[in-house]
């Protein structure tokens, strides 16, 4: 069934004009506290996977299912659930969304087996999916409609802070405990941002109609199978039933995007991607983070592994990747393509220098190659973004939105996998594959955001 306007529904009060202070700070500092940890757990775990991997006695290649289950559930749930927030009231969604993370969060330190872990961390992406997939439309009712910039740049701080510190997160807590704690230190939040929530979230409208449920369905099996079938590659199984996982992936994909083409208001907002602009800013986006996730992820097996680092140390050798957007100002004074372009020929320069530095175990010789690369990657970020929300439509800001974040997820997803994949046929020279890899993917993302022409 297709979704209609927006109507208010009969238990919701119409939403004023933002909220008024002190409720207004109170209300967004929930949202920051539940993005910032479901942003953390998205990165924070691969500074522990080695650990894991030798506790739970598995191959690096099948360890690699903690980053990839929780990235999976966040890839193929997003859309559903912001169209559920539509439908149910985004406080509701975003509060059930954060009940579900945090006993996921509790369920992951307690797991006691492998399994269990990736079943728990399958889980904690839903709840994270319901966190993200209505955070920035909440925004648009704690805040006054002059100051609705001021509150989504004040969030995109967040994020980008809780991505820069989410390796040095895991380096502090692991210097101290054990890896449980990474999941356990969620609780305690957990519950207080679930508190804070119910008191200070306000009432939206909500859209009568159903979900499409052909169209979750969809969804689902298009990012499912073509992510199992990367894996099932990676981790030594059949190569053809892998092949033939990922094609039919492929071709359900196909099917979904007919299907939303018929619908006035698809669960994926395939109208944008008819743009030429928006649809390279978004390929450029889904190349620079699958970039990013081949190396973060294969990085701390070989730190650990073959250089026999701390996971302290590796946190700490990871932290100047996810440097904050640092071109949000250049953005609109210059043409952000070639901005986004230049940010990324910087990020792939430095994962060849990191490639070419394979062997050395000296922190900081480490520390500044991995630099140039967060350097390159922040400054790529702002821009790109920037692109991807600007050029469509005011009216549809929301769906561009969804796009923006479903990217990098699957850019984060498929990186992942990719890793897998390099683990599984090349064990060892993973590391060296997935780097260079990831300079290849950059350089692909550096053309395509060339290309642009609108700012």
């Amino acid at each position: 069934m297709n979704r209609p306007e927006p109507i208010t529904a009969p238990d919701a009060a119409e939403p004023s004009d933002g909220l008024a202070n002190p409720q207004r700070l109170m209300a967004f500092s929930t949202l920051a506290m539940a993005i910032t940890m479901a942003v953390l757990d998205g990165t924070i775990v691969t500074v522990a996977l080695p650990t894991m991997a030798r506790e739970f006695a598995v191959a690096p290649e099948n360890a690699i299912w903690i980053v990839n289950a929780f990235q999976l559930a966040v890839t193929v749930s997003l859309l559903p659930l912001a169209a559920l927030g539509d439908m149910f009231g985004y406080r509701r969604v975003y509060w059930w969304g954060l009940a579900l993370f945090t006993v996921a969060s509790l369920a992951c330190a307690l797991a006691p087996t492998f399994a269990v872990l990736t079943f728990a961390r399958l889980v904690q992406g839903l709840g994270a999916a319901g966190i993200m997939s209505v955070n920035i439309a909440l925004i648009r009712f704690i805040y006054p409609h002059a100051r609705l910039g001021q509150g989504v740049g004040n969030m995109a701080v967040v994020v980008a802070v809780a991505t820069a510190a989410s390796p040095s997160v895991a380096a502090a807590i692991l210097s101290v405990a054990s890896w449980h704690w990474l999941f356990l230190i969620n609780v305690p939040i957990g519950a207080v941002a679930l508190i804070m929530a119910a008191r200070t979230l306000p009432e939206t409208p909500r859209a009568a109609g159903r979900l499409d449920l052909q169209s979750v369905i969809l969804n689902a099996l298009t990012f499912g199978l073509v992510i199992a079938g990367v894996n099932g590659i990676g981790q030594g199984g059949r190569p053809w039933l892998a092949l033939i996982e990922i094609a039919v992936g492929a071709a359900i994909g196909a099917a979904l995007v007919k299907r939303q083409l018929k619908l006035p208001a698809p669960l994926l907002p395939v109208d944008l991607l008819r743009r030429p602009v928006f649809a390279l800013s978004l390929a450029t986006s889904i190349s620079s983070f699958g970039a990013q996730a081949l190396a973060i992820v294969s990085l701390p097996f070989y730190f650990e592994d073959r250089l026999g680092h701390s996971a302290t140390t590796t946190g700490l050798l990871l932290t100047p990747w996810p440097v904050a957007p640092i071109a949000g100002r250049l953005a609109d004074r210059f043409i952000p393509g070639i901005l986004g372009s230049i940010g990324l020929l910087v990020m792939g320069g430095g994962l060849a220098l990191v490639a070419l530095g394979i062997g050395d175990s000296h922190p900081v010789s480490l520390a500044w190659r991995l630099a140039i690369c967060g350097l390159g990657f922040g400054f790529f970020q702002s821009p790109n973004n920037r692109v991807i929300i600007g050029s469509a439509p005011r009216e549809r800001s929301g769906g561009a939105a969804g796009l923006q974040l479903s990217g990098r997820l699957i850019g984060q997803s498929l990186g992942t996998a990719l890793v897998a994949v390099a683990f599984g046929r090349a064990p060892a020279h993973a590391t060296e594959i997935a780097l260079w890899g990831a300079a290849a993917l950059t350089l692909a993302g550096a053309v395509a955001s060339g290309l642009r022409r609108a700012g």
